[in-house]
């Protein structure tokens, strides 16, 4: 296998859209957060706004976690095209494949949060079905 300088930047522009992503479920929960900060003041006994600030929580670590991998994948594949620039391809192949990985994990997590928040629908949704 070849690698060349154009493999890694092939992962600049998906890394960069994940980003985006990411950025856009932050901002979504940051909103959620704060209007279920007022709720809870209205109704500091309601066991649902309970769970689902247990929900948050979980997927703002979760958040965290993904948005790390990321910017490690990122950056692996920054020092992947340097080591390519200065010839040690051996080094390189070894980054990328840790580049990799680390989108790869990134993805996962990204993936349990997703289930998180598809739970916290329904936690809604048998709200408004009681």
């Amino acid at each position: 296998m070849e690698l060349t300088l154009t493999t890694p930047a092939l992962l600049f522009p998906a890394i960069s859209l994940l980003f985006l992503s990411y950025t856009n479920k932050f901002l979504a929960l940051a909103s959620l957060i704060r209007n279920l900060v007022s709720e809870h003041k209205q109704f500091p006994d309601n066991p649902i706004i309970k769970e689902q600030i247990a929900s948050l929580r979980r997927r703002m670590e979760l958040i965290k976690h993904m948005q790390g991998a990321g910017i490690v994948s990122f950056i692996t594949c920054v020092v992947v095209m340097f080591l390519l620039h200065l010839h040690l391809v051996e080094w390189a192949v070894v980054i990328f494949g840790i580049s990799l990985v680390t989108l790869l994990i990134s993805l996962v997590i990204c993936l349990a949060e997703i289930k998180i928040s598809i739970d916290a629908l329904e936690l809604q949704v048998r709200e408004l079905e009681d």
